[in-house]
């Protein structure tokens, strides 16, 4: 699809918003890799400036910066001007991804897994479906364990350990569509089942959804929903991101709820950018601004709400890895160390550069493993530095990543969601 002139406008607008200051540059963990201009968030700005107003071919150095940023934007934290940088690279990859000028792994990953799978609920199931009776037929750890994938590369070896464990059911399959609760309620949340999280984080979503019920919520998971689209839109394909917005908007209007919860850092993120997608759409753009104004993270609504059950002692070590696009997209950090801290007999330690990404970044530690893992390398030292027993961070991707690194670097360490924290002193 064309640039709109509302559109080109609207990014040259956040462009001249850009002091080229250099403010951001400590804060580029791409930028601490090389210290090449290019690879900073100034940088690759002057790039996407350049190329929109076609002073810039469509250059491999250009798709390389463009896919080489994670797109964590912690340089919108540090920003002065409050340039909103991740609007603009995830509009240069979608103009990367209108010309198929990506590098072909990522393309090939792209059409496969975000375009077949992500997109469908049922493919994500069947997909589930066999990563399961690949694990449970024991050839996954016999291949682990075997090393045999290292004869043809360390690092096939090191992105199979990658690979999520997928639960023996999904969690959208073992709960109600609405989820009532005795004795005074408190209110009606919606629910956001997902895609990845829904068929092996389950135990994540469960937890979620006891300490609401817990704190006197009723809670709706409409079974119809699908992917919130953040994997698509940080990756160029919009407008797979829009059509799986719009299926969202539909089903959750179906149902009365006060705020929309949701346990996953990179779609709370994004469902609050509906409204700025939809802009355009004279159906959609009503509906997704009402729909992004309810949505809420689980941590953020229950520090605004406030706990109506008090947790249980839990004699723990604890620390907490800030996702990305929780601390930098959403600028919601004290609510999650509120919610562990509100825990007695927790010993919360901070961890060194917590806003530091993990090099997870969505599909990053699989197309640009190498740069994943140095900075995943610079957050374990930091993790271990800690001495803590449990690393809490609030996203999938991190904690994927994070409980490679604990393998990876020799670390003692369990990952858990700040929620599941919660949920177990709830239990204990």
């Amino acid at each position: 699809m064309a640039m709109t002139e509302t559109l080109k406008q609207h990014l040259n607008d956040i462009y001249n918003k850009c002091l080229h200051c250099g403010l951001c540059l400590p804060s580029c963990p791409t930028y601490n890799l090389n210290f090449r201009e290019e690879s900073s968030p100034r940088g690759r700005i002057q790039l996407i400036h350049s190329y929109q107003n076609n002073e810039l071919k469509l250059s491999d150095i250009f798709v390389n910066e463009m896919y080489f940023c994670l797109d964590c934007q912690a340089c919108e934290t540090a920003c002065p001007a409050g340039v909103h940088f991740g609007e603009l690279v995830e509009e240069a990859r979608s103009s990367i991804s209108e010309r198929s000028a990506e590098p072909f792994g990522l393309r090939f990953l792209k059409k496969i897994f975000l375009q077949a799978v992500l997109s469908s609920p049922s493919r994500v199931k069947t997909a589930a479906k066999i990563m399961r009776l690949y694990q449970c037929s024991g050839l996954r750890d016999a291949i682990d364990r075997s090393e045999i994938l290292r004869l043809f590369s360390e690092k096939l070896y090191e992105k199979h350990q990658l690979l999520p464990y997928v639960d023996n059911k999904y969690f959208d399959e073992e709960v109600a569509e609405v989820i009532s609760q005795e004795g005074e309620i408190r209110g009606r949340v919606g629910f956001l089942s997902g895609c990845i999280m829904n068929v092996a984080f389950s135990q994540i979503h469960h937890d979620a959804v006891n300490v609401l019920t817990a704190n006197g919520y009723e809670v709706v998971i409409p079974k119809n929903q699908v992917c919130c689209g953040s994997l698509h839109a940080h990756n160029g394909e919009i407008e797979t991101a829009k059509s799986l917005a719009r299926k969202n908007i539909e089903v959750f209007e179906q149902f009365e709820f006060d705020a929309l919860v949701i346990d996953s850092a990179g779609c709370s993120a994004f469902m609050k950018e509906y409204n700025r997608i939809l802009a355009d759409d004279l159906k959609y753009a009503e509906r997704a601004k009402m729909f992004s104004s309810r949505v809420k993270d689980i941590s953020e609504f229950l520090a605004e709400v406030g706990l109506k059950k008090e947790p249980k002692h839990l004699d723990k070590k604890v620390t907490y890895h800030e996702a990305c696009h929780l601390v930098h997209t959403q600028k919601i950090s004290k609510q999650p160390r509120q919610l562990i801290q509100s825990i007695p007999g927790i010993e919360f330690v901070e961890l060194p550069e917590s806003t530091w990404c993990c090099g997870s970044a969505g599909i990053y530690n699989i197309v640009r493993y190498d740069d994943s893992m140095k900075i995943l390398e610079r957050k374990m030292k930091n993790v271990e530095l800690t001495g803590a027993e449990i690393v809490l961070t609030a996203n999938p991707g991190c904690h994927l990543q994070i409980q490679f690194g604990i393998r990876k670097f020799g670390l003692h360490m369990e990952v858990l969601h700040p929620i599941s924290l919660l949920a177990r002193a709830y239990r204990s």
